[in-house]
């Protein structure tokens, strides 16, 4: 399977590269993953091969790049580079029943004993996610994140505002999509993702859902191109790192995802993020989400400031960790000014 970083330097600027453990094989041409998927659907030739065409002869320490020590930085392993407004960052939730079970806990002690709206939204899934060839599948929950600013890299923080209740992990993998000129959407493959959200505020009322996802997110350090999403393994874990030992974990986790361990199919989920028109703009570029199987918030934890969240799937390379970031400041109110 072909798995590309994306990476910068500070004279070289950006650049491509193949990931061919234990190196990082630098790419000619373009200079981000958005860049050489529109060229391979310009002209006509499979992405992989385009990639593996433009391999030089340069290679890197993919452990420097990857502890932060080398000149050369990960960048998030896909964006749009020079324009963020053209990414559309979202995700789908209520997919897997751990997390349809969470959100019931969340939530139930305002609602008795009656299923929530969220398991009931789960179960509709279940009956109805997977559905026949040719024919639509029910509709999913869905959610917004931002645009292609929110996007952070492996080994940078992910931070919670001075108007934020919470930051936590959510494990997940993420869809990375390309519009075409025609207004086609195509996918380009799939990402390790921490989609980070505010359970706190979330759990005060389920409608404050849509705020708590407007947060930072994580994807990388890699990207698949192309790829199976029928059963994937993973862990997830959260770890204090200012213990003197090292690294002391606590919290993790088993998780599972992909089509077997989901109340959708992909296809039925890729029906309904792109029926909107305004998903589908030419050129438009997507990091779509497809929902956690565990989050510690669901054990009870609440993460602090510096603890250290690290996520990895089976066969999309190196695990994604970023640190955990409280900003120190009250929020306060700025009146706008009336032009």
């Amino acid at each position: 399977m072909t798995r590309v970083v994306q990476i910068s330097h500070p004279q070289h600027g950006r650049a491509l590269a193949r990931v061919e453990e234990p190196s990082l094989v630098l790419l000619n041409g373009a200079k981000s993953v958005y860049e050489a998927a529109l060229e391979a659907i310009d002209t006509k030739k499979p992405l992989a091969e385009l990639l593996l065409a433009a391999r030089s002869d340069t290679k890197l320490h993919y452990d420097d790049v990857y502890a932060g020590t080398s000149e050369w930085k990960l960048l998030p392993a896909f964006d749009c580079p020079g324009d963020p407004f053209r990414c559309l960052v979202a995700g789908t939730g209520l997919t897997h029943k751990n997390s349809a079970l969470s959100r019931q806990a969340m939530h139930a002690a305002t609602e008795g004993t009656k299923p929530t709206d969220s398991i009931i939204m789960y179960e509709w899934g279940v009956e109805n996610g997977f559905p026949a060839p040719g024919e639509i599948g029910v509709q999913p929950e869905w959610f917004y994140k931002g645009n292609g600013s929110v996007l952070r890299a492996h080994g940078e923080t992910l931070e919670v505002p001075d108007f934020g209740d919470d930051g936590g992990e959510e494990p997940e993998v993420a869809g990375i999509y390309i519009v075409d000129r025609q207004g086609i959407p195509h996918r380009i493959g799939f990402a390790t993702g921490n989609e980070f959200s505010d359970h706190v505020m979330e759990k005060k009322n389920y409608l404050y859902l849509a705020p708590s996802k407007l947060r930072q997110c994580a994807i990388g350090p890699e990207l698949l191109i192309g790829g199976d999403f029928c059963d994937i393994k993973g862990n997830v874990r959260v770890s204090d790192v200012r213990v003197s030992a090292g690294e002391q974990v606590k919290w993790s986790a088993d998780i599972r995802t992909g089509e077997q361990n989901m109340a959708h199919s992909l296809e039925n989920l890729e029906y309904h993020h792109f029926k909107y028109p305004g998903h589908r703009l030419p050129l438009q570029a997507h990091v779509h989400f497809f929902g956690a199987d565990a989050f510690s918030f669901g054990s009870k934890l609440l993460l602090e400031n510096d603890d250290l969240m690290t996520v990895y799937w089976e066969g999309l390379g190196r695990p994604l960790q970023n640190r955990l970031s409280v900003s120190p400041d009250s929020p306060t109110l700025n009146p706008l000014s009336q032009l």
